[in-house]
């Protein structure tokens, strides 16, 4: 005999408690209504004109790339119902729906044009520079102390950056080497040699970026003494790849940079968490195979001696970390990380470089309407309450007093689906298009099969000589496996729509994957315990006339008029 389940009463209150539990969440939040698709409700437009770097045209590979780019910040989880369009040859239009918080941090982020670059701290309050700066701009070290006049000793590795205490290691998979860059030629020596003419909208190389960095020239020395951080929201400065950068972080501390060494787009990957036997938070970076050369030279070169490196986003340093050794094939950045903080490094780093520029003058925003009509939505509510009442008057008429748990776990199954889609429309910024409206629609087809599963392997038990009692848990171990077996079918459709079709059609496939992994939790938690409860009343196991459990509801009693052999019944 299948093993019966113990205490279905209880169960049915830990159900109650936990929704109880989500909407005190909602409730707390002050959000009773979802955020609807701009197909339902209309949303933000930001149309962004973008300009070539280099001059000229710009470069359709390098617009469908910043599109790319753009539509992973706005859309990376396809669930948020944003959408990224090209216009023409040189405009991306970003359509964000609604008017939430999570909407508008997204809409700050695709206005943030995201230039992102490393480079090397030249000066900043922990290495000073200036006051030892000769008129040709050589670092004169005083012999006494060892270091220059004026500035801070270099901190030890692992101590206290002007950024906190963050520095880069190599990453678990990355060769970790002693062994440093060669050293860069004497000035004689690059005195001597005919100067390369520089390309100010490309990189320099390592050497010529460790050359500025120990020999500040003069004129750079006194820019840095005398500048001051803007306040905030003050135009950001003018960030060049080719020369150096005045500049600050969010604490306002003042840097002085070194031209760029790597760009942001030889980032490979970006991300964060806290590794094997640590207790914080990293963010782990991995580079392209240029770029990963390009970084191991520039820790080499600085690797063990306290100078230390920027990460730079949109001409604002967002990290400042040193490094201990030549770091190859991946990197660590460590430091006094939250969760949110170690997140948002990580997704700067990965989404954070636009192969193209986009001029404040070329980012318009404005309030866009609906795409459909109002009626479209009222048309699909109505199509789905009219689907819903059908449901309950077929098992009102066909299973009688059985029809509770039908009803039952309707309502269950559609507090918890829309208690759901509140909770996401807050935190994950989760949007309910029309395609989102017909996957709820076609989730109440599949929580009424649940129980007709259940219920239909009940009467035939019951037809062998069981009691409903009885039924109950022999007729659970199949109907579960059958129901298990038909919504893993389901999400798997779900699962598959979601990640091959396009953002239109991600809504559908979304609430069809909800609703699915609803209706096992209500089968399991509801249908099932409620059904073995009410085979506890008298009512149903002993068969009354409108329970639905009676001989003739389950077919063992012919109706009234049919023949038998031997007589009528």
């Amino acid at each position: 005999m299948a093993r019966k389940t113990a205490r279905p009463g209880r169960t049915l209150a830990l159900l109650f408690l936990a929704i109880a539990i989500m909407f005190g969440g909602i409730a707390f939040a002050g959000t009773w209504k979802p955020e609807l698709g701009l197909d339902l409700r209309g949303g933000t437009e930001i149309s962004m004109t973008a300009e070539n770097s280099e001059g000229g045209s710009v470069p359709r590979e390098s617009l469908d790339e910043a599109k790319s780019i753009i539509d992973q910040r706005v859309n990376g989880s396809g669930i948020t119902g944003g959408r990224v369009t090209t216009e023409g040859n040189d405009v991306i239009k970003v359509s964000i729906p609604g008017t939430g918080k999570v909407q508008q941090e997204t809409a700050e982020r695709v206005r943030q044009t995201a230039k992102l670059r490393f480079r090397l701290v030249a000066c900043s309050p922990q290495r000073q520079c200036g006051a030892g700066a000769d008129a040709g701009g050589s670092m004169v070290e005083d012999p006494s102390t060892g270091t220059v006049p004026g500035t801070s000793p270099r901190a030890p590795f692992g101590g206290e950056t002007a950024s906190g205490t963050e520095t880069a290691t190599a990453s678990d998979k990355s060769d970790k080497s002693s062994e440093k860059a060669e050293p860069s030629a004497s000035p004689s020596a690059s005195a001597s040699a005919e100067p390369e003419k520089q390309n100010d909208n490309a990189v320099v190389k390592v050497d010529d970026a460790v050359k500025f960095m120990r020999n500040v020239p003069q004129e750079w020395a006194t820019a840095y003494n005398s500048f001051s951080c803007p306040a905030p929201g003050a135009e950001p400065a003018e960030d060049i790849p080719g020369k150096p950068l005045l500049t600050c972080d969010d604490d306002g501390i003042p840097y002085l940079l070194t031209p760029a060494v790597i760009e942001g787009t030889e980032i490979d990957e970006a991300s964060y968490g806290i590794p094997q036997q640590q207790a914080n938070y990293v963010v782990t970076l991995d580079f392209k195979s240029k770029g990963d050369k390009v970084f191991a030279d520039t820790t080499g070169a600085i690797a063990g001696t306290g100078e230390q490196f920027a990460i730079v986003l949109d001409a604002k340093v967002i990290s400042a970390p040193t490094a201990d050794s030549r770091i190859s094939g991946g990197a660590q950045i460590s430091g006094d990380f939250t969760q949110e903080s170690a997140a948002a490094l990580a997704n700067n780093l990965k989404y954070g470089s636009l192969p193209l520029d986009f001029p404040e003058d070329g980012i318009q925003t404005r309030v866009i309407g609906p795409t459909l009509a109002g009626n479209q939505l009222t048309a699909g509510l109505w199509a789905g309450l009219v689907g819903l009442i059908l449901v309950v008057i077929y098992s009102v008429l066909y299973y009688r007093g059985m029809s509770i748990v039908v009803i039952g776990s309707l309502l269950v199954a559609g507090a918890a689906t829309y208690g759901m889609i509140l909770l996401l429309s807050e935190t994950a910024g989760v949007t309910l298009d029309l395609p989102g409206v017909a996957g709820l629609i076609v989730g109440i087809g599949i929580t009424a099969d649940s129980f007709i599963i259940l219920y239909e392997r009940m009467r035939d038990d019951m037809r062998e000589g069981r009691s409903m009692r009885v039924a109950v848990d022999t007729a659970w171990v199949r109907a579960r496996n059958t129901c298990l077996a038909s919504d893993g079918v389901s999400f798997l459709a779900a699962f598959v729509l979601y990640v091959f079709a396009t953002n239109e059609v991600k809504g559908f496939a979304f609430m069809l994957g909800l609703t699915t992994v609803i209706d096992v939790l209500v089968f399991f938690w509801f249908t099932h315990p409620m059904t073995k409860l009410l085979a506890g009343w008298g009512f149903y196991n002993k068969g009354h006339v409108l329970s639905g459990m009676d001989k003739r509801a389950i077919g063992m009693m012919p109706a009234s008029g049919t023949t038998l052999a031997g007589g009528k019944a």
